[in-house]
């Protein structure tokens, strides 16, 4: 009977030290748990920027929360932009460019690279912010003057234009420092739509051509 005792007895310190070590073991209260988990709290910095799954440096993801601004009753990204999807490329494929002016893209990846609750313009919203003064929505710096006119703008609005240049269809790139060349929704033919040179002018450009891209709040 004494032994039946022990034995039982024996198993039941077991089963106990078992059940304690499996319960801390799930206590995240010391640290070390995955921080990607849902338990976890937030990943603080060092994730892809361009990656959805995460808010990048400090929350801000360029490819999905983009910032806007507001110019009469228009919202627009405040920057162009600069997320790596489809056909796309930085100007003369360097980086540092990309960080300047943005990515350029061909159009047909124009037409859905905007994240959710923003598109590409049409010929018409751009005509409305024409309306505003070509002037006072280039940036205060980076336009290539000449020896006697300044060409730079006042950028009243913060929308902040730069001549990102395009690329051509021969993988050439040309006009960085020049000509600022955005894309708009409309589709000339099968072979080109229509592009913003200087935010002003719309010109029938072809479809392969890489050029900016500035979102519009839906």
């Amino acid at each position: 009977m004494n032994k039946t005792k022990g034995l039982f007895f024996t198993a039941s310190l077991v089963l106990a030290l078992t059940l304690t070590q499996s319960c801390s073991g799930d206590d995240g209260g010391g640290g070390g748990g995955d921080p990607s988990s849902s338990s976890g709290g937030e990943t603080q910095g060092g994730g892809d920027p361009s990656s959805s799954s995460n808010g990048g440096q400090g929350g801000f993801n360029a490819c999905t929360n983009l910032e806007p601004v507001t110019i009469g009753s228009q919202k627009w990204a405040k920057k162009n932009l600069d997320c790596e999807v489809g056909e796309s490329k930085c100007y003369e494929n360097n980086s540092a460019n990309c960080t300047k002016y943005g990515r350029l893209y061909d159009w047909n990846t124009a037409k859905t690279a905007c994240p959710s609750g923003w598109r590409l313009p049409t010929n018409e919203e751009w005509d409305i912010l024409e309306n505003v003064g070509y002037d006072k929505l280039k940036a205060t710096s980076g336009w290539n003057n000449t020896s006697n006119t300044n060409r730079n703008g006042t950028d009243d609005f913060g929308f902040t234009a730069l001549p990102g240049g395009a690329g051509l269809s021969d993988g050439s790139f040309r006009d960085v420092g020049e000509k600022g060349l955005w894309w708009s929704a409309y589709e000339v033919d099968s072979d080109k739509a229509s592009g913003r040179v200087n935010l002003v002018d719309p010109d029938p450009l072809p479809k392969s051509y890489l050029l900016s891209i500035r979102c519009i709040k839906d």
